[in-house]
């Protein structure tokens, strides 16, 4: 069953999976549609990861896109809306509306395994599943909230309008929903998290890359409490996910192994199983791999120029290679597009993008920033200097490492946690560039955003999304309303 007007998108196989479907069959007319062994319950939940996209739209939103000028790169609906902060109006992959369905649909995949888990005679062989879906089930909602709802406060009332949180199968169409509150939506999501989270077995997948393993689990928990600022456990998770600190053995060889590869080498590598510094990859259909280097929003001549500018080691990130497609369509080719035909023969078909929902790189930042906001600011700078190494070509500690000293004279400051938090948050926007990874840290931080707009002559003019703005949640698809789900502001 599928219907277009409904809050939730669920492949027509998921439905089957309910027990309500008993009222019309006596006998399921296909045995595999029953997730009554173990196997069918591991293989329902490759389908419990969001399959779609939200780099296409958080990046244009966030600070890491300019305009490039007017008949320069690709001007599409999407990219501009979005740039503009104006309402997404396209449907397709890579749009808000595109990735809430998505990921509605991956919710009811984890709930459709959880029904099935909780009903079985042994549960035991069961467990590692159960996990997985449980963090599924959370991840899932944890980035809806991020995008469409008011972030987490600290201490404050977080009565704002959450998102659905849905803990069941459906079991008819149009189901009624509240969002609840962005509190309520927090509490459900580290309700999952933490029981999920000491389920988790490694063995338990022949590509633990594509699920949640037991290091993209505590790579889930560090971020969720860094938009909590509970500090701690950041550190704790993040410190957990690589025992004896191995970080610098697993984050991206961006001056070694990558600088030495070629344009294509690149490409394939980037979101490899193979590549340590993946935790957890998830596909999406979307022509994001094949688009982003030439929409007219995007990375440009600015920003090209402004990532050539030394940063707070006294140089530029050296080690990172900048393809160019002609200025000012640039890239670091993290992205290689995998074509399905829609036949052999065909010459149609739908484009996919494997994208790195959590990686080693993000983790050991994360980790830095906790550091330094519980005052341990040697830690925090090991953590830095550690990311740092290995993007800097030819890198010398005695040279280039980051110290306070350096910190406070490049941000002007005399608090030395304002300062490497400054640190963290720059080589963050520079590293996950054309990943819509920093528009997490725009909303968790309520961080202001400015966009050029350029005139027919080429001139600027700027505009700036403030933190209170409204235009900063994105809008849900209209047709929630008919499951009495109430749309943002505007």
């Amino acid at each position: 069953m599928k219907n277009k007007k409904h809050i939730l998108i669920i492949p027509a196989v998921v439905l089957l999976f309910s027990t309500s479907c008993k009222k019309y069959l006596d006998q399921a007319p296909d045995q595999r549609t029953q997730l009554n062994t173990v196997q069918k319950v591991s293989e329902i939940l490759g389908t419990a990861y969001t399959q779609a996209d939200y780099a296409t739209f958080a990046e244009a939103a966030s600070d890491n896109a300019e305009d490039k000028g007017v008949n320069v790169g690709s001007l599409d609906p999407l990219n501009q809306d979005a740039y503009l902060w104006q309402d997404v109006q396209s449907r397709d992959g890579g749009s808000p509306t595109a990735f809430w369905n998505a990921s509605y649909a991956a919710i009811a995949a984890a709930n459709a395994a959880l029904d099935a888990i909780a009903v079985v005679k042994d549960p035991a062989p069961y467990q590692p599943y159960k996990g997985e879906a449980l963090l599924a089930r959370a991840y899932a909602h944890f980035m809806l909230v991020i995008l469409y709802a008011k972030p987490f406060e600290p201490g404050g009332t977080n009565d704002s309008p959450g998102i659905p949180y849905v803990l069941t199968s459906e079991k008819v169409v149009f189901q009624k929903y509240s969002r609840g509150t962005v509190g309520d939506t927090y509490a459900q999501i580290e309700k999952d998290l933490q029981e999920g989270l000491p389920l988790i077995k490694n063995s338990a997948y022949q590509v633990p890359k594509y699920h949640f393993n037991q290091a993209a689990a505590y790579a889930f928990a560090a971020r969720f409490y860094l938009f909590k600022k509970e500090y701690d456990k950041v550190i704790q998770y993040a410190s957990a996910a690589f025992p004896g600190n191995s970080f610098a053995a697993n984050i991206r060889p961006w001056n070694t192994r990558y600088y030495n590869s070629s344009a294509n080498e690149m490409q394939i590598m980037f979101t490899q199983a193979a590549e340590n510094s993946n935790l957890l990859l998830t596909e999406a259909p979307s022509a994001w791999a094949r688009s982003y280097a030439f929409y007219r929003y995007g990375m440009g001549l600015k920003l090209n120029v402004a990532l050539q500018q030394p940063n707070v080691t006294g140089t530029n990130f050296s080690g990172r290679k900048l393809y160019s497609y002609g200025a000012p369509n640039y890239t670091y080719l993290k992205f290689n597009e995998l074509f399905i035909r829609s036949s052999p023969n065909a010459n149609i078909g739908i484009p996919y993008t494997i994208m790195p929902q959590f990686t080693t790189d993000e983790l050991l930042m994360n980790r830095a920033e906790a550091y330094a906001n519980t005052g341990q600011y040697d830690e925090a700078l090991a953590d830095i200097n550690t990311f740092a190494s290995t993007r800097i070509y030819n890198y010398n500690p005695s040279t280039r490492a980051v110290t306070l000293a350096k910190v406070a004279s490049f941000y002007g400051t005399d608090d030395p946690r304002e300062g490497l938090i400054n640190t963290v948050l720059d080589f963050k926007k520079a590293e996950f560039i054309q990943e819509g990874l920093r528009w997490l840290d725009i909303i968790r931080l309520k961080l202001p955003v400015t966009h050029n707009i350029k005139a027919v002559n080429n001139v600027d003019s700027y505009v700036t999304l403030e933190p209170d703005d409204p235009r900063r949640l994105f809008q849900l698809p209209p047709e929630v309303s008919l499951s009495d789900v109430p749309l943002n502001p505007r």
